[in-house]
Parts: C-alpha cells; structure tokens; sequence
C-alpha cells in the first residue's frame, strides 16, 4: 500500500513562515520531501529560515490585497501548481477593554482575515492545477483555540478574527469543492513571539500549562503532523473541519 502520509511531490506555500508555527509546519512539510516555499515581510529573517530548513524563501507582505496579489503572482512565475497553501500569517494585539484602539481591529482584521481570503483567491488557477481526482488540492487556514473559547487575557479584535477565519474556512470549503478542500487548524499554545511572554517566566509557564488536560505546551510535530496528515492521502476526504491542536484545551469551555 502507498504511503498514506506521503506528500513528497507536492508544492506548498506557508506564509508566516519564518518562525512560530508557520516554520513549524514548513520545516515538517520540507523534512517529508515537498518543496516548500515560505513568505513573510523581514526578508533576511525569511531567507535564514529558508536557507535553515530547505525551503525557497518568497519575500511579501499579505497584509492587504495587493501583498496577497504580489504574492501570488511571484509564486505563479516559479510553479505551475499548489497543492498546498498553508494561511499562518497573522496579526495579535493586546490591550484593556477602555484602551483598546480601532488600529488593533485595522491591523488584525487585515492580516488573519483578509489576507488568507484574497491570497487563497489569487492562488486558484495554481490549486485548481494542482488537483488530482481522490487528492485535491488543499488550503490550511491557522485559525486559533482563542477563536473557540474566551482567553484568559485581554485581546480582542484577535479571537474574533480567528472565530471570522474558521467561518471563512467552512464557507470556502463549501464553494471550493470537490477540487480543493479547505480546512483550518485551531491551535492552542505553542512557543512563538506571540506567547513569548508566557514563556518568559517559568512560573507563569506552569500556570498556563497545569490548566491543559495534555499539562505540555504544544511542540513542532504536533502542528506539523497535523498539517501533513491534511495535506496527504490520509486527509483528502475532509473539507470544512476545524480541528483543535490544543491538548484538549478547548474541552475546557
């Protein structure tokens, strides 16, 4: 029997993929064989990533549509086909209730909404190619525990955009089929610049993890796997899922 997991011919696209969960995947997907292209605006901090874990580095901003637009087309010169495009790039801003300003919405909204929306719409011919009957092509939104439960701290234009972007991944999967699948991954906590401050303090790390069922933050292969058993022959026959990569977090209310 083939190898259910096997995705060594396939061509992915990660953005934000120069560090957190982005490189995670990236590096995972480049370690099982696929060509893997990585994206994100500090070129040299994306080139050291790509040069780091054999991936092609693909300098953009996708935090408007033009950025998306530009990607895609730079994409569009080097491959004919995707087969799978992985939207990690994202924005957070936290900030008190009274304080909050309407920039924390501008900004969030644009880059983990907006962005997957437009770049996943200038990347169809590319998916559309890359589809095969009983293996379409696949679309990976990152969406967010955080766009499931309350967090315990104050950040709120970013839970929403993650609730919007698991909303998108159902309508998306529902307009795109049978030809691409689109499903979204919700993670939980993982090591990034984002959760750097849980991490700085080993105290407060245990805090946060002793309320995870699994009591571990997340590590690569969680995330990683995760995305390649959605990308690969084992994944086809799902579109629409929003699987929580949380430790069982979101089992918590």
């Amino acid at each position: 029997m083939d190898d259910l997991f096997d995705i060594s011919a396939k061509t992915v696209l990660v953005t934000g993929g120069s560090r957190g969960i982005g490189r995670m995947i990236a590096a995972g997907f480049a370690e099982r064989g696929a060509t893997v292209y990585i994206s994100s605006r500090k070129e040299s901090e994306l080139r050291a990533t790509a040069e780091a874990i054999g991936a092609i580095a693909l300098p953009a901003d996708v935090s408007n549509q033009a950025g998306a637009d530009a990607l895609a087309a730079a994409f569009a010169e080097l491959e004919p086909k995707l087969h799978v495009l992985v939207n990690n790039a994202g924005a957070t801003w936290g900030a008190p209730l009274a304080e909050y300003p309407e920039a924390a919405f501008d900004k969030v909204l644009a880059t983990n909404i907006k962005a997957p929306f437009y770049l996943t719409r200038a990347l169809l011919p590319q998916l559309e190619a890359a589809s095969a009957p009983g293996d379409p092509a696949r679309v990976i939104m990152i969406g967010s525990i955080e766009g499931i439960r309350v967090p315990d701290w104050e950040n709120y234009a970013y839970p929403a955009s993650k609730a919007g972007i698991h909303m998108l991944t159902r309508n998306l999967a529902a307009r795109l089929a049978p030809s691409i699948t689109v499903n979204a991954m919700a993670p939980g906590l993982f090591e990034s610049r984002m959760t750097a401050f849980v991490f700085a303090d080993d105290s407060e790390a245990s805090s946060v993890t002793s309320g995870i069922p699994l009591r571990r933050a997340g590590e690569a292969a969680d995330v990683a796997g995760t995305a390649i058993f959605l990308s690969s022959r084992a994944g086809a026959y799902l579109t629409g899922a929003i699987i929580p990569v949380d430790g069982g977090l979101s089992t918590h209310g």
